[in-house]
Order: C-alpha cells, then sequence, then structure tokens
C-alpha cells in the first residue's frame, strides 16, 4: 500500500459515501503535501468537533511517512 492510497483508507472509513473521496500527493521543495478533497456534505465527519478528528488523520499519515521514511508531510482537507 503506498503513501496516496493509506491516506485514501483512513478518510474513506469515516465517510458515508467513500466514493467521493479524491487524495493526491506532489512534492513541494522537501515537503510531501497531500491534499485531501472531501465533499461538503461530509467535511464535519472528516473534521470532528474541535478537529480532533482531523488532527487523528494527520498523525495516523505522518505516522505512515515516518515509518516509511518519506520525510516532512503537510496534510491539507479541503471541500469541494
Amino acid at each position: 500500500m503506498n503513501f496516496e492510497e493509506y491516506a485514501e483508507f483512513v478518510v474513506k472509513s469515516i465517510c458515508k459515501e467513500p466514493d467521493l473521496i479524491r487524495v493526491q500527493s506532489f512534492q513541494e521543495e522537501d515537503v510531501v503535501v497531500l491534499d485531501i478533497m472531501v465533499p461538503e456534505s461530509m467535511m464535519g465527519a472528516v473534521i470532528g468537533k474541535s478537529g480532533k478528528v482531523a488532527g487523528s488523520i494527520r498523525t495516523l499519515i505522518q505516522a505512515y511517512a515516518y515509518l516509511h521514511q518519506l520525510g516532512k508531510v503537510r496534510v491539507n482537507i479541503e471541500a469541494f
């Protein structure tokens, strides 16, 4: 399982309509940027109360990146 597939798995397991989730990654200088696109109707589930779920998603993805020696990772969660 690669980096994008792992992030997609984590976010899709939270959402009611997992087929609408889009994940893209790209390199920006010395940081891997991971863009997670979520429908507006599901942002509440992905962000969670006080941003706790989003923080947990970021922690899981950064832990995966650390274990696989991918370097620094920045996670952006956006609505469409």
